[in-house]
């Protein structure tokens, strides 16, 4: 049950965890827009990319990524989260930040809460018939080997607490974060919901996630 109250929330108690690797060039839009929230913002970006140094947004934390991959770029952006949470939040424009104050009040009743463009009141204007096919199957793939009760399994817009999150050991550097975070979430028992979520045409950049390679992955994560 969605608890929509307003109880003790506090906002700046939440990291945003921004991955931007090819969205570098969309990145000042998106972070114009963030202005208007009081989140605390980690960037994550390519170690052999800065970025323009008169940008001048505010409680921003840019970490150069050690290693390659999505997956990776999260885990280096959540280790230096300081906040008791953090919101995965994609850097191409096609998250909508107003939805975080909804997701972030329900994080009173649960550990993780996912956005989900598949729920009553979601929606996406980014998918494609592929997408929309291997979400639905590997979502149900999800539910019948591990109960995992999610509409949207490879869509990563997240709430989360970190504590607990830091507690599911997840390692996947690639795509496969999307799927073993979850199962791993599952599997220690923690409390979730999914949230409605409108996921905007992206500004820039491509899908990267080959929802038919990635999702298999799932089989593979028991």
């Amino acid at each position: 049950m969605n608890n929509k109250q307003h109880i003790n929330i506090n906002l700046s108690n939440l990291t945003l965890v921004i991955p931007a690797k090819e969205e570098v060039g969309c990145l000042y839009k998106v972070l114009e827009e963030l202005e208007n929230f009081n989140y605390q913002k980690i960037i994550i970006i390519p170690k052999d990319r800065s970025l323009p140094s008169d940008w001048n947004f505010k409680n921003i934390k840019i970490i150069k990524q050690s290693k390659n991959g999505y997956g990776n770029a999260i885990l280096e952006g959540i280790e230096n989260v300081k906040t008791k949470f953090f919101c995965i939040f994609n850097a191409d424009g096609s998250f909508n930040p107003n939805e975080i104050e909804n997701m972030f009040t329900q994080i009173n009743s649960y550990d993780f809460v996912f956005g989900s463009r598949y729920l009553k009141d979601g929606k996406s204007d980014d998918d494609t018939f592929i997408t929309i096919i291997g979400n639905y199957f590997f979502s149900k793939i999800g539910k019948i080997f591990f109960n995992l009760k999610l509409s949207d399994i490879l869509y990563t817009y997240v709430v989360a607490n970190t504590s607990k999150f830091n507690e599911l050991g997840v390692k996947s550097n690639d795509f496969c974060f999307c799927v073993e975070f979850p199962i791993k979430m599952k599997k220690n028992n923690f409390s979730y919901i999914d949230s409605p979520s409108h996921e905007r045409i992206r500004i820039s950049g491509k899908k990267n996630v080959n929802e038919i390679v990635d999702g298999f992955k799932i089989l593979f994560q028991r």
